[in-house]
């Protein structure tokens, strides 16, 4: 049934920043302190109080901005956007209204395919949050929490480019790698500090009439704006199908039973009477400051995705699991600085370390080895002096538990270094022939397959000291001649 209809999906993002203090006061933002207690006269909108910007928030949108490729505005105003909840206590938001910090610019999703595909951005703008309302603790009475009152948020608000349910989870993935790549927010929805609605509007295949629009709020996680989206896709076709008219209303998400349900009903735009707030000068964000602030970007999931590719030949899989962190991207970094082998770099990073790091619940911010020691680790490999697996099962353990010493050192402590004299081999080779006589006859015979059980007696007799590609090629070079 869906598939005689093209959804048109709209994503608008709160990104929470993590600054110290409030956007237009000095109040903490610290999370979980007790009710009520992250509060002044300034954000509880006492009479005669001033607010001030915070230069952080401006910091942060500038960032994000040039992150997105966006136009970054010169001039920007602030707004009041006056609506009368119990947890607004000023009775009104500080927001901006006709000149957005960041306009236009875009994110980069890629399907299963790989393909990518740009959603561009209508604008980002500067706000503050409003405080929070709970109605679960008391039978009677409302609660009403103003900690998060007047904390600072960036508004990301896309173009209606997004089709489907996947392509709103990746795009919503792409946006939490970047603000943490940036550090500007910590990207949990979980605990709110990112927050997605939806806009959603479906139209017959080929037409250029949009729909009528529903929105959808409350997603907790990136997994549910997909599950709601998919959902109300469908609902709303059967709606059209049945000959029933789709009604433009705020609904929300039940994440357990798995489908949206009516807030409210939305008969026309909201009159939210914007007016430019009197109490907080313009900013001016110069050419200068803009220059001043890219310098300070990190390396961005994008650009790095790229190198990786194409520089480094990596394959896609590759480059999006080093990609996922921004701290396993730097580490892979620095990592590639002391070694040109990429692809065994890579693959030490997202096998040895990351496993060490998964059954630990560490973060790679406390990995004790350096990634020069590493680099020594896979020069050993190379140079052949150690195999892969003594390297990977014996040496990285002791390297664990003794970072101050080198992947060399620890090789010779404990007999590791690989015989690779083939004068010392070949007897070994000898004897393992000669102990298995009627399998050299197999194998003579046709039995290829055999190779592996002659090479393996020899690593045996050696200890796992003898290298194993020159091991192989003695062995079949004894067996066939």
């Amino acid at each position: 049934m869906t598939e005689k209809y093209e959804a048109v999906i709209g994503l608008e993002i709160h990104i929470q920043l993590n600054t110290l203090s409030k956007a237009y006061s000095s109040d903490s933002t610290e999370f979980g302190n007790l009710p009520n207690t992250n509060v002044s006269v300034i954000s509880l909108g006492h009479p005669g109080t001033l607010p001030m910007a915070n230069k952080k928030v401006i910091e942060s949108a500038v960032k994000l901005g040039l992150a997105c490729k966006c136009h970054i505005t010169e001039f920007n105003g602030y707004a009041r956007k006056n609506y009368f909840y119990a947890d607004l206590p000023k009775g009104y938001q500080i927001t901006q209204d006709k000149t957005p910090i960041c306009t236009g610019g875009y994110i980069t999703i890629k399907n299963k395919e790989g393909k990518e595909k740009r959603i561009h951005l209508t604008r980002i703008h500067m706000e503050e949050d409003a405080g929070k309302s709970i109605h679960d603790q008391d039978p009677f009475d409302t609660l009403i929490d103003l900690n998060r009152a007047g904390v600072p948020l960036l508004e990301m608000v896309s173009e209606p480019e997004i089709k489907s349910g996947e392509e709103a989870y990746q795009y919503v993935t792409e946006v939490r790698k970047l603000v943490r790549y940036l550090e500007i927010c910590d990207g949990n929805m979980e605990e709110g500090s990112m927050r997605c609605d939806a806009n959603i509007s479906i139209m017959p295949k080929g037409s250029k009439v949009f729909g009528t629009k529903v929105e959808v709020k409350n997603m907790n996680s990136i997994r549910n704006v997909q599950r709601a989206i998919e959902y109300e896709i469908k609902r709303q076709a059967e709606l059209l199908e049945r000959g029933e008219k789709i009604k433009q209303e705020t609904r929300s998400f039940d994440a357990v039973a798995g489908t949206t349900f009516s807030l409210r009903s939305k008969e026309g735009a909201d009159d939210y009477r914007y007016f430019p707030e009197p109490d907080l000068q313009p900013v001016i964000v110069t050419d200068e400051y803009k220059q001043k602030i890219k310098s300070l970007l990190p390396p961005l999931p994008d650009e790095l995705f790229k190198k990786y590719t194409e520089d480094y030949k990596l394959s896609s899989y590759d480059a999006g699991v080093l990609t996922e962190s921004k701290e396993i991207a730097l580490y892979f970094e620095e990592l590639c600085k002391h070694c040109s082998n990429y692809k065994a770099a890579a693959n030490w990073v997202m096998g040895d370390i990351k496993s060490f790091l998964n059954e630990r619940a560490l973060h790679i911010n406390n990995f004790p080895l350096a990634p020069k020691v590493i680099a020594s680790l896979i020069r050993l490999i190379e140079e052949g002096k150690v195999s892969h697996s003594a390297a990977s099962q014996k040496i990285f353990p002791i390297l664990i538990e003794n970072p101050a010493k080198s992947p060399l050192e620890i090789a010779q402590e404990n007999n590791l270094i690989q015989e690779s004299n083939a004068n010392s081999i070949l007897p070994m080779i000898e004897e393992v022939i000669a102990k298995y006589p009627e399998k050299v006859e197999a194998y003579r015979a046709g039995k290829k397959g055999l190779l592996g059980l002659f090479v393996g007696e020899v690593m045996k007799l050696s200890k796992g000291k003898a290298d194993p590609k020159m091991t192989n090629q003695l062995v079949r070079e004894k067996l066939e001649s």
